[in-house]
């Protein structure tokens, strides 16, 4: 899932992939999705202000994926 500006970027808010066995962490996921065009890349070209959830769990890009059900990118929150 992706949300925000990653959303508008990318131009889908989700999609069901199954990455390569090797993309075992969020920032190697947000790594090969870059590889999937100009969208992506331009969305994840600058990964740091990127926030991962994985199974609707925040965490961080390196933690180790497992089998999830939902991982969802978006920007940082802010409240007011």
């Amino acid at each position: 899932m992706y949300f925000a500006w990653l959303r508008e970027r990318i131009g889908k808010s989700s999609e069901e992939l199954t990455p390569p066995a090797e993309v075992d962490t969020p920032r190697a996921l947000i790594g090969w999705l870059r590889t999937r065009g100009p969208g992506y890349e331009a969305a994840f070209s600058d990964e740091r202000p990127v926030r991962c959830a994985v199974d609707q769990e925040f965490q961080p890009l390196d933690a180790p994926l497992g089998t999830p059900e939902e991982i969802g990118f978006f920007p940082p929150v802010t409240g007011g």
